[in-house]
């Protein structure tokens, strides 16, 4: 018997751009929840626990190709699925 629900653990680093080294698709197949000092925050790009650190993208600034900047947010990181 095999169990079709299990879930890959959690990376220590994670990224949601799929062109980065730190994506793993087989992750984002179940919805990924995380808190930073205890607040579940909804808006993480990428994270790594061991570091403690997270990024969100800016609300305006962009690069220059179009796409968000990210800001960095340093604390405790905890990361489950929900």
């Amino acid at each position: 018997m095999s169990d079709t629900n299990s879930k890959p653990t959690l990376p220590d680093h994670l990224s949601g751009n799929s062109r980065s080294p730190y994506f793993v698709e087989e992750c984002f197949e179940h919805p990924i929840g995380i808190r930073l000092n205890g607040k579940e925050r909804t808006d993480v790009e990428e994270y790594c626990i061991s570091e403690g650190w997270v990024k969100i993208p800016s609300p305006r600034a962009k690069d220059r190709y179009g796409n968000p900047m990210l800001i960095t947010l340093k604390g405790e990181v905890e990361a489950f699925y929900k």
